[in-house]
């Protein structure tokens, strides 16, 4: 069901997609409380980028376990609520494509989807998920523009195959209504009137 006075925003995207910076817009125009991804704390994302096999499932139970707090106490606040990255791209897009490439092992995959089934299952479900889609070129430009040294590693053909799965993710999306938004052609750092825009079509949706 919507809830048009506290609406519960999921932003979805690929790495470099533009979503902090989305977040930033969001919560500050709408006066929404933001909620972002645990990447610059993270303890496991520079071992995983140097080696996915060994680290894959330490950092997938990791993001599972900040994602579901964050999204319980987002679910109880009284006030409109806009997250930087979903739950549900866990096990949807990081998690099956380690799995789908070698770099989890299928009980370690199995062992993490029971958990996700479990844990979801007590959630809330947002009232919309927009979608941040950009071509492999656009993310690594992104990467590359923001410095993050952990980040300058990462293989184009990785990028590649989570915007497969985003795309097959987001066709299967039943039960949360889904915006995309093709953020190829602007700047979404300084293009503010495209901003506005996309801004618009959300509060639409909800």
């Amino acid at each position: 069901m919507k809830n048009d006075k506290f609406p519960f925003i999921g932003l979805s995207g690929n790495i470099g997609a533009g979503k902090t910076t989305f977040t930033n817009h969001m919560s500050n125009r709408q006066n929404w409380l933001p909620y972002y991804e645990s990447v610059s704390d993270n303890p496991y994302l520079s071992d995983f980028y140097g080696d996915m096999k060994r680290w894959s499932f330490n950092l997938q139970i990791y993001f599972l376990h900040k994602r579901f707090e964050t999204h319980q106490e987002m679910s109880s606040k009284m006030q409109g609520v806009i997250q930087d990255r979903t739950i549900y791209e866990d096990v949807e897009i990081f998690a099956r494509n380690l799995h789908e490439m070698g770099n989890m092992n299928k009980r370690d995959w199995e062992n993490y989807c029971g958990l996700f089934q479990v844990m979801t299952s007590f959630l809330k479900k947002p009232d919309l998920i927009v979608y941040l889609k950009a071509s492999t070129d656009t993310l690594i430009s992104r990467i590359k523009s923001r410095g993050r040294d952990y980040e300058q590693s990462i293989d184009p053909e990785y990028l590649h195959s989570l915007n497969i799965s985003y795309d097959r993710w987001v066709n299967s999306i039943k039960k949360i209504p889904v915006l995309v938004i093709e953020s190829d052609g602007f700047n979404i750092f300084e293009d503010h009137e495209q901003l506005d825009n996309i801004e618009k079509q959300i509060l639409e949706k909800i």
